[in-house]
Protein backbone atom coordinates (compact mmCIF):
# COMPACT_ATOMS: atom_id res chain seq x y z
CA UNK A 1 0.00 0.00 0.00
CA UNK A 2 2.02 2.95 -1.31
CA UNK A 3 -0.23 5.48 0.44
CA UNK A 4 0.40 4.08 3.95
CA UNK A 5 3.68 4.94 5.66
CA UNK A 6 3.37 2.90 8.84
CA UNK A 7 1.36 2.10 11.96
CA UNK A 8 2.16 4.30 14.97
CA UNK A 9 1.53 3.44 18.62
CA UNK A 10 -0.68 6.00 20.34
CA UNK A 11 1.15 5.42 23.64
CA UNK A 12 4.88 5.21 22.92
CA UNK A 13 5.06 6.45 19.35
CA UNK A 14 6.80 3.34 18.03
CA UNK A 15 6.18 2.71 14.33
CA UNK A 16 5.71 -0.53 12.43
CA UNK A 17 5.38 -1.60 8.83
CA UNK A 18 1.86 -2.70 7.94
CA UNK A 19 3.17 -6.24 7.41
CA UNK A 20 5.01 -6.23 10.73
CA UNK A 21 2.08 -6.17 13.16
CA UNK A 22 -1.59 -6.89 12.59
CA UNK A 23 -3.42 -5.24 15.48
CA UNK A 24 -1.59 -3.61 18.41
CA UNK A 25 1.82 -2.38 19.56
CA UNK A 26 3.59 -5.37 21.17
CA UNK A 27 5.11 -3.13 23.86
CA UNK A 28 1.69 -2.49 25.45
CA UNK A 29 -0.31 -5.63 24.87
CA UNK A 30 -3.95 -5.18 23.94
CA UNK A 31 -3.85 -1.51 25.01
CA UNK A 32 -1.24 -0.60 22.38
CA UNK A 33 -3.67 1.05 19.98
CA UNK A 34 -2.11 1.84 16.61
CA UNK A 35 -2.84 4.70 14.21
CA UNK A 36 -2.40 4.49 10.44
CA UNK A 37 0.06 7.07 9.07
CA UNK A 38 -0.31 8.23 5.45
CA UNK A 39 1.89 9.58 2.68
CA UNK A 40 -0.08 12.73 1.91
CA UNK A 41 2.07 13.60 -1.10
CA UNK A 42 1.13 10.27 -2.69
CA UNK A 43 -2.51 10.80 -1.82
CA UNK A 44 -2.55 14.34 -3.24
CA UNK A 45 -1.27 12.94 -6.53
CA UNK A 46 -4.14 10.45 -6.73
CA UNK A 47 -7.18 12.31 -5.37
CA UNK A 48 -8.29 15.92 -5.04
CA UNK A 49 -11.37 17.96 -4.26
CA UNK A 50 -11.74 18.50 -8.00
CA UNK A 51 -11.55 14.80 -8.86
CA UNK A 52 -14.12 14.04 -6.18
CA UNK A 53 -16.51 16.56 -7.70
CA UNK A 54 -16.67 14.46 -10.87
CA UNK A 55 -16.61 11.07 -9.14
CA UNK A 56 -19.97 9.27 -9.52
CA UNK A 57 -19.21 6.87 -6.64
CA UNK A 58 -21.57 7.59 -3.74
CA UNK A 59 -20.12 5.56 -0.88
CA UNK A 60 -17.12 5.57 1.42
CA UNK A 61 -15.10 4.15 -1.46
CA UNK A 62 -15.07 7.50 -3.27
CA UNK A 63 -12.27 8.18 -0.76
CA UNK A 64 -10.45 4.87 -1.34
CA UNK A 65 -6.97 6.48 -1.72
CA UNK A 66 -7.48 7.84 1.82
CA UNK A 67 -8.40 4.44 3.27
CA UNK A 68 -5.77 1.87 4.21
CA UNK A 69 -6.82 -0.85 1.77
CA UNK A 70 -5.06 -2.04 -1.37
CA UNK A 71 -6.14 -0.05 -4.45
CA UNK A 72 -7.22 -3.20 -6.28
CA UNK A 73 -9.00 -4.85 -3.34
CA UNK A 74 -12.64 -5.63 -4.14
CA UNK A 75 -15.15 -3.93 -1.84
CA UNK A 76 -18.51 -5.18 -0.52
CA UNK A 77 -21.49 -4.59 -2.84
CA UNK A 78 -23.62 -2.85 -0.20
CA UNK A 79 -23.57 0.93 -0.44
CA UNK A 80 -22.04 2.25 2.76
CA UNK A 81 -21.64 5.95 3.46
CA UNK A 82 -22.39 9.16 1.56
CA UNK A 83 -25.29 9.52 3.97
CA UNK A 84 -27.38 12.70 3.91
CA UNK A 85 -26.44 15.88 5.75
CA UNK A 86 -29.75 17.60 6.41
CA UNK A 87 -30.14 21.28 7.23
CA UNK A 88 -32.13 21.48 10.50
CA UNK A 89 -33.52 25.04 10.73
CA UNK A 90 -36.44 24.19 13.06
CA UNK A 91 -34.17 22.25 15.39
CA UNK A 92 -31.76 25.18 15.32
CA UNK A 93 -34.52 27.66 16.13
CA UNK A 94 -35.47 25.69 19.24
CA UNK A 95 -31.96 26.31 20.57
CA UNK A 96 -31.49 29.84 19.27
CA UNK A 97 -28.91 28.71 16.71
CA UNK A 98 -28.53 29.91 13.12
CA UNK A 99 -26.68 27.07 11.39
CA UNK A 100 -27.35 23.43 12.26
CA UNK A 101 -27.15 20.21 10.28
CA UNK A 102 -27.76 16.57 11.21
CA UNK A 103 -25.74 13.78 9.61
CA UNK A 104 -28.10 10.82 9.25
CA UNK A 105 -26.14 7.56 9.32
CA UNK A 106 -29.25 5.53 10.04
CA UNK A 107 -29.66 5.13 6.26
CA UNK A 108 -26.63 2.83 6.02
CA UNK A 109 -27.39 -0.81 5.05
CA UNK A 110 -27.77 -2.10 8.62
CA UNK A 111 -29.07 1.26 9.89
CA UNK A 112 -26.02 2.48 11.78
CA UNK A 113 -22.71 4.31 11.48
CA UNK A 114 -20.88 1.05 12.27
CA UNK A 115 -21.28 -0.10 8.65
CA UNK A 116 -18.39 2.22 7.76
CA UNK A 117 -15.91 0.31 9.90
CA UNK A 118 -17.35 -3.10 9.07
CA UNK A 119 -17.01 -2.47 5.34
CA UNK A 120 -13.29 -1.84 5.86
CA UNK A 121 -13.03 -4.84 8.21
CA UNK A 122 -14.42 -7.16 5.55
CA UNK A 123 -11.95 -5.87 2.96
CA UNK A 124 -9.00 -6.24 5.37
CA UNK A 125 -10.13 -9.75 6.35
CA UNK A 126 -10.23 -10.75 2.70
CA UNK A 127 -6.81 -9.19 2.11
CA UNK A 128 -5.52 -11.32 5.00
CA UNK A 129 -7.10 -14.47 3.56
CA UNK A 130 -9.28 -14.94 6.66
CA UNK A 131 -11.89 -17.70 6.66
CA UNK A 132 -13.91 -16.30 9.59
CA UNK A 133 -14.34 -12.76 10.96
CA UNK A 134 -15.41 -11.93 14.50
CA UNK A 135 -16.25 -8.99 16.74
CA UNK A 136 -17.56 -7.99 20.14
CA UNK A 137 -20.35 -5.44 20.19
CA UNK A 138 -23.21 -3.94 22.13
CA UNK A 139 -25.27 -4.63 19.00
CA UNK A 140 -24.69 -2.21 16.13
CA UNK A 141 -21.11 -3.18 15.24
CA UNK A 142 -22.14 -6.82 15.25
CA UNK A 143 -25.17 -6.12 13.04
CA UNK A 144 -22.94 -4.16 10.69
CA UNK A 145 -20.39 -6.93 10.54
CA UNK A 146 -23.05 -9.59 10.04
CA UNK A 147 -24.58 -7.67 7.14
CA UNK A 148 -21.35 -6.71 5.41
CA UNK A 149 -19.90 -10.19 5.85
CA UNK A 150 -23.08 -11.73 4.43
CA UNK A 151 -22.78 -9.50 1.37
CA UNK A 152 -19.49 -11.18 0.42
CA UNK A 153 -20.17 -14.66 1.83
CA UNK A 154 -17.66 -14.41 4.69
CA UNK A 155 -18.69 -16.36 7.83
CA UNK A 156 -19.00 -14.19 10.94
CA UNK A 157 -19.10 -15.07 14.63
CA UNK A 158 -20.19 -12.31 16.97
CA UNK A 159 -20.24 -11.83 20.74
CA UNK A 160 -22.80 -9.49 22.32
CA UNK A 161 -24.12 -9.07 25.85
CA UNK A 162 -27.31 -11.06 26.39
CA UNK A 163 -28.99 -7.73 27.27
CA UNK A 164 -28.56 -6.32 23.74
CA UNK A 165 -31.85 -5.01 22.24
CA UNK A 166 -33.83 -7.79 20.49
CA UNK A 167 -33.98 -5.84 17.20
CA UNK A 168 -30.19 -5.85 17.00
CA UNK A 169 -29.92 -9.55 17.87
CA UNK A 170 -32.53 -10.23 15.19
CA UNK A 171 -30.31 -8.54 12.62
CA UNK A 172 -27.34 -10.70 13.61
CA UNK A 173 -29.37 -13.87 13.19
CA UNK A 174 -31.14 -12.88 10.00
CA UNK A 175 -27.83 -12.12 8.31
CA UNK A 176 -26.67 -15.63 9.18
CA UNK A 177 -23.95 -14.78 11.68
CA UNK A 178 -23.20 -17.22 14.46
CA UNK A 179 -24.27 -15.40 17.61
CA UNK A 180 -22.87 -15.85 21.10
CA UNK A 181 -24.87 -14.08 23.82
CA UNK A 182 -22.40 -13.30 26.58
CA UNK A 183 -23.58 -13.50 30.18
CA UNK A 184 -21.78 -10.28 31.09
CA UNK A 185 -20.99 -6.75 29.94
CA UNK A 186 -19.67 -5.44 26.64
CA UNK A 187 -16.21 -5.33 28.22
CA UNK A 188 -16.55 -9.03 29.05
CA UNK A 189 -17.56 -9.76 25.46
CA UNK A 190 -14.60 -7.76 24.17
CA UNK A 191 -12.07 -9.70 26.24
CA UNK A 192 -13.66 -13.00 25.27
CA UNK A 193 -13.42 -12.14 21.58
CA UNK A 194 -9.70 -11.38 21.90
CA UNK A 195 -9.13 -14.82 23.40
CA UNK A 196 -11.28 -16.66 20.88
CA UNK A 197 -9.82 -14.89 17.83
CA UNK A 198 -6.28 -15.70 18.97
CA UNK A 199 -7.12 -19.32 19.72
CA UNK A 200 -8.90 -19.98 16.41
CA UNK A 201 -7.03 -17.62 14.08
CA UNK A 202 -10.11 -15.58 13.19
CA UNK A 203 -9.85 -12.03 11.83
CA UNK A 204 -10.74 -9.63 14.65
CA UNK A 205 -12.82 -6.53 13.89
CA UNK A 206 -12.89 -5.30 17.50
CA UNK A 207 -13.00 -1.53 17.80
CA UNK A 208 -9.70 0.05 18.96
CA UNK A 209 -7.94 -3.31 18.79
CA UNK A 210 -8.06 -3.34 15.01
CA UNK A 211 -6.40 -0.09 13.83
CA UNK A 212 -8.26 -0.03 10.52
CA UNK A 213 -11.68 0.56 12.03
CA UNK A 214 -10.81 4.23 12.56
CA UNK A 215 -10.10 4.45 8.83
CA UNK A 216 -13.66 3.44 7.99
CA UNK A 217 -15.25 5.72 10.56
CA UNK A 218 -13.26 8.78 9.50
CA UNK A 219 -15.09 8.82 6.16
CA UNK A 220 -18.01 10.59 7.84
CA UNK A 221 -15.74 13.60 8.39
CA UNK A 222 -14.82 13.59 4.70
CA UNK A 223 -18.49 13.57 3.76
CA UNK A 224 -19.49 16.32 6.16
CA UNK A 225 -16.86 18.69 4.81
CA UNK A 226 -17.49 17.82 1.17
CA UNK A 227 -21.25 18.17 1.62
CA UNK A 228 -20.66 21.62 3.12
CA UNK A 229 -18.65 22.67 0.08
CA UNK A 230 -15.35 22.11 1.94
CA UNK A 231 -16.25 24.78 4.47
CA UNK A 232 -15.67 22.84 7.66
CA UNK A 233 -18.21 23.38 10.47
CA UNK A 234 -17.23 25.02 13.74
CA UNK A 235 -18.31 22.11 15.93
CA UNK A 236 -19.27 18.48 15.48
CA UNK A 237 -21.25 16.73 18.23
CA UNK A 238 -20.48 13.02 18.49
CA UNK A 239 -21.99 10.35 20.77
CA UNK A 240 -19.19 8.43 22.49
CA UNK A 241 -18.91 4.95 23.95
CA UNK A 242 -15.73 3.10 23.05
CA UNK A 243 -14.32 6.25 21.44
CA UNK A 244 -13.67 4.88 17.96
CA UNK A 245 -16.20 7.11 16.18
CA UNK A 246 -14.95 10.33 17.74
CA UNK A 247 -11.37 9.25 17.09
CA UNK A 248 -12.33 8.54 13.49
CA UNK A 249 -13.94 11.94 13.01
CA UNK A 250 -10.76 13.55 14.33
CA UNK A 251 -8.58 11.43 12.04
CA UNK A 252 -10.64 12.36 9.00
CA UNK A 253 -10.42 16.06 9.81
CA UNK A 254 -6.65 15.78 10.30
CA UNK A 255 -6.36 14.12 6.89
CA UNK A 256 -8.30 16.95 5.25
CA UNK A 257 -6.27 19.62 7.01
CA UNK A 258 -2.99 17.95 6.02
CA UNK A 259 -4.14 17.90 2.40
CA UNK A 260 -5.20 21.55 2.57
CA UNK A 261 -8.80 20.70 1.76
CA UNK A 262 -10.17 22.52 4.83
CA UNK A 263 -8.79 25.68 6.44
CA UNK A 264 -9.57 24.99 10.09
CA UNK A 265 -10.23 22.14 12.51
CA UNK A 266 -13.76 21.97 13.93
CA UNK A 267 -14.07 21.64 17.68
CA UNK A 268 -15.14 18.10 18.45
CA UNK A 269 -17.70 17.67 21.24
CA UNK A 270 -17.86 14.22 22.82
CA UNK A 271 -21.16 13.28 24.43
CA UNK A 272 -21.48 10.40 26.86
CA UNK A 273 -24.36 9.01 28.88
CA UNK A 274 -24.02 9.93 32.56
CA UNK A 275 -24.16 6.25 33.47
CA UNK A 276 -21.21 5.46 31.19
CA UNK A 277 -18.99 8.53 31.20
CA UNK A 278 -15.43 7.34 31.76
CA UNK A 279 -14.06 9.66 29.08
CA UNK A 280 -15.83 12.70 30.54
CA UNK A 281 -14.24 11.86 33.87
CA UNK A 282 -10.79 11.41 32.32
CA UNK A 283 -11.10 14.68 30.41
CA UNK A 284 -12.20 16.57 33.52
CA UNK A 285 -9.35 15.11 35.57
CA UNK A 286 -6.69 15.56 32.89
CA UNK A 287 -5.93 11.84 32.63
CA UNK A 288 -4.28 10.15 29.69
CA UNK A 289 -5.99 7.16 28.14
CA UNK A 290 -3.51 4.68 29.57
CA UNK A 291 -4.18 6.05 33.06
CA UNK A 292 -7.90 5.29 32.94
CA UNK A 293 -9.44 2.44 34.91
CA UNK A 294 -12.75 0.61 34.36
CA UNK A 295 -15.90 2.32 35.64
CA UNK A 296 -19.49 1.12 35.95
CA UNK A 297 -21.48 1.36 32.73
CA UNK A 298 -25.26 1.49 32.95
CA UNK A 299 -27.31 3.45 30.43
CA UNK A 300 -30.36 3.09 28.22
CA UNK A 301 -28.10 4.07 25.33
CA UNK A 302 -26.61 0.60 24.89
CA UNK A 303 -24.56 1.58 21.84
CA UNK A 304 -22.44 3.96 23.91
CA UNK A 305 -22.12 1.83 27.02
CA UNK A 306 -18.49 0.99 27.85
CA UNK A 307 -16.85 0.68 31.25
CA UNK A 308 -13.36 1.18 29.86
CA UNK A 309 -13.50 2.80 26.41
CA UNK A 310 -11.19 0.83 24.13
CA UNK A 311 -10.20 3.71 21.85
CA UNK A 312 -9.63 6.06 24.77
CA UNK A 313 -6.27 7.44 23.57
CA UNK A 314 -7.69 8.65 20.26
CA UNK A 315 -10.96 9.72 21.89
CA UNK A 316 -9.27 12.04 24.36
CA UNK A 317 -6.96 13.45 21.68
CA UNK A 318 -9.96 14.25 19.49
CA UNK A 319 -11.37 16.66 22.05
CA UNK A 320 -8.13 18.02 23.48
CA UNK A 321 -6.42 18.72 20.18
CA UNK A 322 -9.42 20.55 18.70
CA UNK A 323 -10.39 22.63 21.74
CA UNK A 324 -13.66 20.78 22.14
CA UNK A 325 -15.22 19.36 25.29
CA UNK A 326 -16.71 16.24 26.82
CA UNK A 327 -20.21 16.44 28.28
CA UNK A 328 -22.41 13.91 30.05
CA UNK A 329 -26.18 13.70 29.59
CA UNK A 330 -28.69 11.71 31.61
CA UNK A 331 -30.82 8.91 30.25
CA UNK A 332 -33.83 11.16 30.72
CA UNK A 333 -32.21 13.87 28.58
CA UNK A 334 -31.35 11.27 25.95
CA UNK A 335 -34.89 9.92 25.80
CA UNK A 336 -36.36 13.43 25.63
CA UNK A 337 -34.13 14.20 22.63
CA UNK A 338 -35.52 11.36 20.49
CA UNK A 339 -38.94 12.89 19.67
CA UNK A 340 -37.50 16.42 19.49
CA UNK A 341 -35.09 15.39 16.75
CA UNK A 342 -37.72 13.29 14.97
CA UNK A 343 -40.42 15.98 14.97
CA UNK A 344 -38.08 18.70 13.74
CA UNK A 345 -36.00 16.80 11.18
CA UNK A 346 -37.91 13.62 10.32
CA UNK A 347 -34.97 11.49 11.50
CA UNK A 348 -35.77 8.76 14.03
CA UNK A 349 -32.67 8.26 16.18
CA UNK A 350 -31.86 5.51 18.64
CA UNK A 351 -30.85 6.58 22.18
CA UNK A 352 -27.10 6.62 21.51
CA UNK A 353 -27.60 8.85 18.48
CA UNK A 354 -30.03 11.15 20.26
CA UNK A 355 -27.39 11.63 22.96
CA UNK A 356 -25.48 13.86 20.53
CA UNK A 357 -28.41 16.27 20.29
CA UNK A 358 -28.98 16.11 24.05
CA UNK A 359 -25.34 17.15 24.35
CA UNK A 360 -25.85 20.09 22.02
CA UNK A 361 -28.86 21.17 24.08
CA UNK A 362 -26.70 21.11 27.22
CA UNK A 363 -23.84 22.93 25.49
CA UNK A 364 -26.19 25.73 24.44
CA UNK A 365 -27.69 25.97 27.93
CA UNK A 366 -24.24 26.25 29.52
CA UNK A 367 -22.97 28.84 27.06
CA UNK A 368 -20.40 26.61 25.33
CA UNK A 369 -21.86 27.31 21.89
CA UNK A 370 -22.25 30.69 20.17
CA UNK A 371 -25.49 31.19 18.18
CA UNK A 372 -23.55 32.01 15.00
CA UNK A 373 -21.50 28.80 14.99
CA UNK A 374 -21.97 26.25 12.21
CA UNK A 375 -22.78 22.97 13.95
CA UNK A 376 -23.18 19.36 12.84
CA UNK A 377 -24.83 16.71 15.01
CA UNK A 378 -23.88 13.12 14.16
CA UNK A 379 -26.88 10.79 14.35
CA UNK A 380 -25.36 7.34 14.38
CA UNK A 381 -28.23 4.84 14.37
CA UNK A 382 -31.90 4.27 13.66
CA UNK A 383 -34.58 4.40 16.34
CA UNK A 384 -35.95 1.17 14.91
CA UNK A 385 -32.98 -0.51 16.62
CA UNK A 386 -34.58 0.04 20.03
CA UNK A 387 -38.35 0.48 19.87
CA UNK A 388 -38.75 -0.26 23.58
CA UNK A 389 -36.78 2.84 24.53
CA UNK A 390 -38.49 5.03 21.95
CA UNK A 391 -41.95 4.04 23.22
CA UNK A 392 -41.06 5.48 26.62
CA UNK A 393 -41.05 8.95 25.05
CA UNK A 394 -44.60 8.93 23.67
CA UNK A 395 -48.11 8.40 24.99
CA UNK A 396 -50.30 5.41 24.14
CA UNK A 397 -52.64 6.24 21.24
CA UNK A 398 -56.41 5.97 21.81
CA UNK A 399 -58.44 3.07 20.45
CA UNK A 400 -61.43 4.30 18.46
CA UNK A 401 -64.50 2.61 17.05
CA UNK A 402 -64.80 2.76 13.23
CA UNK A 403 -67.19 5.75 13.43
CA UNK A 404 -66.91 9.49 12.91
CA UNK A 405 -68.32 10.11 16.36
CA UNK A 406 -65.63 8.01 18.00
CA UNK A 407 -62.91 9.96 16.19
CA UNK A 408 -64.51 13.27 17.19
CA UNK A 409 -64.62 12.15 20.81
CA UNK A 410 -60.99 11.10 20.71
CA UNK A 411 -60.09 14.51 19.27
CA UNK A 412 -62.06 16.26 21.98
CA UNK A 413 -64.62 17.53 19.51
CA UNK A 414 -67.56 15.54 20.79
Amino acid sequence: MDHVLNLKCTICGATYRVDEVQYVCPHHGDDGILDVQYDYDWIAAHISRESLASNPERSIWRYKPLIAVKPDSPVPPLRVGWTPLYPAPRLAALLGLKHLWVKDDSVNPTASFKDRASAVAVVKAQEAGAKIITTASTGNAAAALAGLAASVGLPAVIFVPKTAPPAKIAQHLIYGARVMLVDGTYDDAFELTLKVARAFGWYNRNTAYNPYMTEGKKTAAFEICEQLGWEAPDRIFVPVGDGCIIGGIHKGLKDLKALGWIDHMPKIMGIQAAGSSALVDAWERGLQGWEMTPQPADTIADSISAGLPRDRNKALAAVRETGGAYLRVTDQEILAAIPVVARNTGVFAEPAAAAAFAGLTKAVATGLVHPDERIVVLLTGSGLKDIKSAMQTVSTPPIVAPTLESVQAALGQG
